[in-house]
């Protein structure tokens, strides 16, 4: 296709190729777009008429979701700087009427458009040659440095992965599923095959299975501490009201307390007797984030 102006002269030129698989029985398409881009200045969008008009869209954030109505064409003038119709979102965007809906899924971070006609668009490159020009019809004069920025252009192949299911509005309002449809497609389980691995008694015990349980809340991060004792868990809740869950561990717990972002202790959480389990309660919207140390065959922390 024909596509903002050309490497050397003349109009420029995109070559695209989309390959859709549908993988057992997940309800996510995946679709893989190799791109050629030869072709600067310019944006290239991928459209998806839906049909669905005057409903807001859900788009997801990165501890959360987001609703937006839909954004037509600025009417009027704007001196100082003229209102964007597009907008973020972080893994998803998705739109429903009743049992008809369909959801968009990215690996991280995108932007997109959802129109009034029931357009839903989502930018696969945008191609930008400078940091700043003065001659926009959008806004006058400059937003920064006019510095050249040639290797913005993203020219040559380029491979974008995207996600598409069809989904219901009872799908939008407990946006944990379509959490979890991102995470089935993006993040599907990794076998590591270590040769020659034997185990002994001295060894170091593993990492044990760990379950977040409560409808509306998301895992968002598990790592180490910083300081090197225990593990950080991190989740989050998508819903619009306080949540109850627990999270169960495979092996017993020593402690639990809650922490801030930076690590640092605020209050110790009360474990299950059978120290496997630790209850917490999330604010509508809100974080927790909790360390987590374990007992291990010896007795020590």
């Amino acid at each position: 296709m024909r596509a903002g102006a050309g490497v050397r002269s003349g109009p420029g030129r995109v070559r695209a190729r989309l390959m859709i698989d549908a993988i057992g029985d997940s309800p996510v398409f995946r679709c893989r777009i190799h791109l050629d881009n030869q072709a600067r200045n310019h944006r290239l969008r991928l459209r998806f008429p839906t049909g669905l008009t005057r409903l807001p869209a859900l788009a997801g954030t990165q501890f959360g979701v987001v609703v937006r109505p839909p954004t037509g064409r600025p009417k009027g003038r704007y001196p100082i700087e003229t209102p964007v119709q597009t907008a973020p979102a972080h893994r998803f965007v998705a739109v429903a009427r009743g049992e008809r809906g369909l959801a968009l899924f990215a690996p991280g971070f995108f932007e997109y458009e959802w129109t009034p006609r029931g357009h839903l668009l989502i930018t696969l490159l945008r191609s930008v040659g400078e940091l700043s020009r003065s001659d926009l019809t959008t806004r006058p004069g400059h937003a920064g440095w006019p510095t050249p920025t040639p290797e913005a252009q993203c020219l040559g192949e380029e491979v974008i992965d995207l996600g598409i299911a069809l989904v219901t509005a009872r799908d939008l309002a407990e946006p944990e599923r379509l959490e979890q449809l991102w995470e089935d497609a993006f993040v599907p389980p990794l076998a590591t095959w270590i040769r020659d691995y034997c185990p002994s008694a001295a060894a170091p015990t593993e990492m044990p299975e760990l379950e977040l349980v409560g409808e509306g809340l998301v895992l968002s991060a598990c790592k180490p501490a910083e300081d090197g004792t225990g593990v950080i868990l991190r989740c989050y809740n998508v819903r619009a009201e306080p949540v109850e869950g627990r999270l169960l561990s495979s092996r017993p717990l020593l402690r639990a307390e809650q922490v801030r972002a930076d690590e640092r202790a605020m209050r110790p959480l009360r474990l299950t007797e059978d120290q496997r389990g630790v209850g917490l309660t999330v604010p509508a919207r809100g974080m927790v984030s909790m360390r987590l140390s374990w007992i291990n065959p010896t007795g020590r922390e």
